[in-house]
């Protein structure tokens, strides 16, 4: 069965991983990038995550039937941070909605950012533009990102992101499951 998705990115890496994710689960996967807003700040913290990534998933839904795209499903993806145990990660937070609205959430792995980083994320810069500073590079979010650099190549950011989308889609491949705990 084939399947249309919206990703609410522009950025190649997050529709290469919503294809990747998507393609596990359907035999054919048509991914549509499309630039809606999150609602939140550039760089979001704790629950504003999940936040982001569902206004970014509704938006989707909303301009599907205002256009008549025809897609399936709408997928909204939003890297963020938070604070657990003392300590500050990144991680990337995944909100899938379909036609009827029906939602499922997700994140990806976490991992563990230095103080001087954090200053900064917290001070209203996006980890994007640091990585950036950092490696002399220009949108490495856009190829391996801060997980890559950090992970010396051993993750990257698609395969991140991708583990989020699968955890994001589990409603949707558990229906009955899920139907029954309503």
């Amino acid at each position: 069965m084939g399947v249309t998705v919206l990703a609410g990115s522009q950025n190649p890496v997050k529709i290469d991983a919503v294809r990747e994710a998507f393609s596990l689960y359907y035999e054919k996967v048509k991914v549509t990038p499309v630039s809606v807003d999150s609602g939140v700040g550039i760089q979001p913290v704790g629950a504003d995550t999940f936040i982001g990534a569902e206004n970014r998933a509704n938006a989707l839904l909303q301009k599907n039937k205002a256009e008549k795209l025809g897609a399936d499903f709408f997928a909204g993806i939003e890297g963020g941070i938070i604070n657990l145990h003392g300590r500050w990660f990144s991680f990337g937070g995944v909100c899938i909605m379909d036609l009827s609205g029906r939602k499922g959430f997700g994140s990806s792995s976490m991992f563990e950012l230095p103080g001087s980083i954090v200053r900064e994320l917290l001070a209203g810069t996006e980890l994007g533009d640091v990585m950036d500073k950092i490696q002399n590079g220009h949108n490495t979010k856009q190829k391996h990102g801060a997980v890559g650099f950090f992970t010396k190549g051993r993750i990257d950011r698609k395969k991140f992101y991708e583990s989020g989308i699968i955890s994001a889609l589990i409603p949707f491949v558990n229906r009955k499951l899920f139907d029954e705990l309503i």
